[in-house]
């Protein structure tokens, strides 16, 4: 992925709705969410999700694909496994991370 692409996709991610909704359907899977199920996980208007689906499928985080009178949202799991890829490439100098406990927090043990 291009650096314009990584920014893109962060930029779409670093709002809490916008993180609350790409959250949710990381959770749900490939078979995804309706907007209906969206609203009713979430607890957002109708507009409101609307608007920030929107600015997740621009990213390119998700897809979207009618299933009869339904819309089914999915997160684009290749996409973001390409943005952690873009974030973890060079750690630890380009060399595999051990593994400890300081890693496990979330901290590179290099």
């Amino acid at each position: 992925m291009e650096e314009k692409d990584i920014v893109k996709c962060l930029a779409a991610l670093a709002q809490a709705s916008r993180l609350q909704l790409f959250r949710a359907l990381v959770v749900a899977g490939p078979q995804g969410l309706t907007p209906g199920d969206l609203a009713q996980a979430t607890g957002m208007a109708a507009a409101t999700l609307s608007f920030h689906l929107k600015e997740l499928l621009n990213a390119g985080l998700l897809s979207q694909e009618r299933s009869g009178r339904n819309l089914i949202y999915r997160a684009d799991f290749a996409r973001m496994n390409g943005v952690l890829a873009y974030l973890t490439d060079n750690c630890c100098q380009g060399q595999p991370c051990q593994t400890s406990e300081s890693a496990v927090a979330g901290v590179c043990d290099c």
